[in-house]
């Protein structure tokens, strides 16, 4: 009896020491474990901090924007909302362009002083030409315009004009066309008269400079007023103060007759065509990834000015043979003696 309870004694000591070996190893295995996940969070940690360091940093770098962001043949010179870092950015910007390379710059975002401050971005080319000629959407040579001694067109979806004499583009800048609410009206149309200071039938309190109607009836002429960088007049189409002077000499009048109540001939043919792209991207941005993307093709342009061709000829004949025949009559009046006066006595 004695030898069979140390034998269960013996065998229940050995049991309770296996139990504590084994326990052993499975607490320095889960120590183990422990570590290697503490040492593996800690060194997570370091990571995630120096990773958060390194966002804080690029997102420090960010919320102060350069004043210049490389994009090839144009460049984006970007303001940001923060009143002082945009007013000191602006304060480089008018110190980096002289005013004649600011004025050219405004003009490519459709922009005019007054206005410059709407722009959180600026199209800015790499060289800047400050005739615009060398960035002109428009074709320089228009083949089917050779007939043609004068010729204004207004496009729409670019926000801008061109000119041309005899197929020869000769001028081309920026306009702020009719807003959604107001579009200006498209079509062939010819310049009617013109007012160097029209006062607009909307307000009596907007002045309209150098004002040329194009569309008597409704009302419609270019003129100088305010440039946003969209569109938003009431159906007229904007100019800067130097192009409407510029066209307002450049472009013939109609020719009424005695009396004004017909007209005898048309002025300068105008075309205004296409559409605005309401709530995309302005136009003049897409220059930062392509800059051709405002560009107008000689076929697009030939497209719609051929049906239209044959009016403009007809009137620019008839016009100058009315205008001759004025002429004529001037000359006529102007030899012919004065007749003398008698005095009674």
């Amino acid at each position: 009896m004695k030898n069979i309870l140390k034998k269960k004694s013996f065998l229940f000591t050995l049991l309770i020491a296996l139990t504590v070996v084994s326990c052993k190893k499975e607490i320095e295995k889960i120590n183990d474990k422990v570590n290697d996940a503490s040492s593996s969070i800690t060194e997570d940690s370091k990571k995630e901090d120096s990773s958060a360091a390194k966002k804080d940093s690029v997102v420090q770098k960010q919320s102060l924007p350069p004043a210049m962001q490389e994009y090839g043949f144009y460049n984006a010179y970007i303001f940001p909302k923060d009143k002082k870092v945009r007013d000191s950015l602006f304060a480089l910007f008018n110190k980096k362009f002289t005013e004649k390379e600011r004025y050219a710059i405004l003009a490519l975002n459709r922009l005019d002083s007054k206005n410059k401050w709407n722009a959180d971005t600026l199209v800015v080319p790499a060289k800047v030409d400050t005739t615009l000629m060398e960035y002109s959407p428009f074709p320089m040579q228009l083949d089917v315009l050779s007939p043609v001694k004068k010729f204004v067109v207004f496009s729409y979806p670019i926000q801008a004009y061109g000119v041309y004499s005899n197929g020869s583009l000769v001028k081309w800048g920026p306009t702020s066309m009719g807003k959604k609410a107001a579009k200006t009206k498209t079509g062939l149309t010819f310049a009617n008269w013109k007012k160097k200071l029209a006062i607009s039938t909307v307000s009596s309190e907007w002045k309209l400079p150098y004002n040329f109607n194009i569309f008597n009836l409704d009302g419609i002429g270019w003129h100088q007023y305010d440039l946003p960088g969209y569109p938003a007049s009431h159906s007229c189409l904007r100019l800067l103060m130097n192009d409407a002077k510029w066209l307002y000499n450049y472009a013939d009048t109609w020719v009424l007759n005695p009396g004004g109540a017909t007209t005898k001939a048309k002025g300068t043919a105008v075309l205004v065509y296409g559409d605005y792209p309401w709530g995309k991207r302005k136009p003049w941005r897409k220059l930062l990834n392509d800059p051709n993307s405002n560009n107008i093709s000689v076929e697009e342009m030939t497209k719609m000015i051929e049906p239209n061709i044959e009016k403009i000829l007809k009137e620019q004949d008839n016009r100058e043979r009315i205008v001759d025949s004025i002429k004529a009559a001037k000359a006529v009046l102007e030899q012919m003696p004065q007749t003398t006066r008698t005095v009674e006595p």
